[in-house]
Formats: structure tokens, C-alpha cells, sequence
């Protein structure tokens, strides 16, 4: 087995490990959407594009005051 062979498998295996790992992140990041709080922050991912005045708020807030 030459440099140039061992050199082409441990790029191969690298480059599968990588994209195992980035696929394993992704699935941790959408298998728990909730943060220890409870609070889901997917609800504030489209803020940035419904900003206009008439749009419904992410959280609604209430004009009461809490007793």
C-alpha cells in the first residue's frame, strides 16, 4: 500500500465520519426543538420576515398585569 493509496482511503473515511456527524447534529438540533425552559424558539425564526405592523406577534402579551 503506497502514501498515495493510504492517503485516498483516510480521505474517504474522514469525509463519511464528517458527514455522519453533521447528520447526527442536524438530527439533535430537530429532535429537541424545546430548550430546558420549555420555550420553542422555532416560533422566532421567521420574525425577521414578518416584522411588518400588521402582522401577529410571535407571543401574544396580554395587557393585564400578572397578580
Amino acid at each position: 500500500m503506497s502514501i498515495d493509496e493510504f492517503s485516498a482511503y483516510g480521505y474517504f473515511f474522514l469525509t463519511l465520519l464528517l458527514v455522519v456527524g453533521l447528520y447526527a447534529y442536524i438530527y439533535h438540533l430537530y429532535k429537541k426543538k424545546k430548550d430546558a425552559t420549555g420555550v420553542d424558539y422555532e416560533n422566532y425564526s421567521n420574525m425577521a420576515l414578518n416584522d411588518d405592523i400588521g402582522d401577529t406577534p410571535v407571543k401574544p402579551v396580554s395587557d393585564e398585569k400578572k397578580k
